[in-house]
């Protein structure tokens, strides 16, 4: 029979929590040139002489926390995802995953997919937002695979899915058991990143961050713009549950380094609510498919800190989509939506 082969690719997790696999994870993600896009030997100084040496203690105590029974929670619920979206997809296809960094490699499942005789290849990078720092990331590293193969297949890459309608009903169904309309404020914490790489992707260089709210409406002009496809997937979710513009907010978390990201920073949005006595808040982050460090500790946990200690009361996560029926349904329609 001939087949299809679908190739998911998320972000990557250490093999475990402790510190030398967390330091081998930290090395190749931060090395890869469209993470920290500096010149090469100021990103090997940067990331081998001072990030990965202090970082690697302090991540390895965070992964230990979220590590369970299952693992690494956002490779148990990619595996998942995967086997579901092959059981939907039946033996027409063959569905591989991969983790842009660690294991299972890019290059792995690329091959078990040249093994199975496919006869074309989708590629999805699970980021719902484009950013060159992950979608192109993954998009860079299988041209540069399959590139080197005698006979190239058929191959298709997915952009990015921001307002995909099932993931978005996904994540208001996530929602609902919560009942948003009885906490004060809604956020939806984006993943940030450096301002420079938003203005690297303004073709025009006379539109990012120079014009008045240049993000917060989706243009011809900013349409491949990861924060101005982060609004708007918090518009989608938003208007999906009914949440009115001023009670919720858009911001970004897991800053690196001084030099400026996308803001606002989530940190500075905590703030300025408790000063607003607001004290309960729902938090989506529809930047991950899968619950992970970022989810499951910098917003359950630091973050439920931090503003308790401002004088608010609760910060509640929105689980991300993991099995859910839908979330699965929109990645079957995106395979077929783009079959080849």
């Amino acid at each position: 029979m001939r087949k299809k082969g679908i190739l998911l690719v998320n972000l990557g997790t250490p093999d475990s929590p402790e510190v030398p696999d967390v330091r081998k994870y930290l090395d190749e993600f931060l090395m890869d040139e469209r993470v920290i896009d500096i010149p090469a030997l100021n990103r090997a100084l940067l990331v081998k002489g001072i990030i990965v040496p202090f970082r690697s203690p302090k991540t390895a105590k965070l992964y230990k926390e979220i590590w369970d029974e299952n693992g690494s929670p956002l490779l148990y619920f990619s595996k998942i995802q995967a086997a579901l979206l092959q059981e939907q997809l039946g033996d027409e296809y063959h569905v591989e995953l991969a983790m842009r960094y660690q294991s299972p490699s890019i290059e792995s499942a690329l091959a078990n997919l040249k093994a199975g005789l496919v006869d074309s290849i989708q590629v999805i990078p699970l980021f719902p937002q484009y950013a060159s720092a992950s979608n192109g990331s993954v998009m860079q590293k299988v041209m540069e695979l399959v590139g080197k193969w005698p006979t190239i297949p058929k191959t298709v890459i997915m952009g990015s899915f921001h307002d995909n309608q099932l993931m978005i009903e996904a994540f208001a169904d996530n929602a609902k058991k919560y009942q948003p309309e009885t906490y004060d404020h809604v956020l939806f914490s984006f993943h940030g990143l450096p301002e420079r790489q938003l203005v690297k992707c303004d073709h025009t260089g006379q539109y990012c961050l120079k014009k008045d709210n240049c993000c917060q409406t989706l243009t011809d002009v900013n349409k491949y713009c990861y924060s101005a496809q982060s609004y708007d997937t918090a518009r989608l979710i938003a208007a999906e549950l009914n949440i009115p513009s001023d009670k919720y907010s858009v911001c970004f978390q897991s800053r690196l380094g001084k030099e400026p990201w996308v803001q606002p920073y989530t940190s500075d949005v905590l703030k300025d609510l408790a000063a607003k006595g607001k004290k309960r808040l729902l938090v989506f982050c529809p930047a991950f498919v899968a619950d992970c460090l970022e989810t499951l500790y910098e917003v359950s946990v630091e973050y439920h800190e931090e503003f308790k200690a401002l004088g608010g009361e609760e910060v509640q996560l929105v689980a991300s989509l993991n099995e859910h029926p839908k979330w699965i349904q929109a990645l079957v329609e995106m395979v077929k939506g783009q079959d080849i």
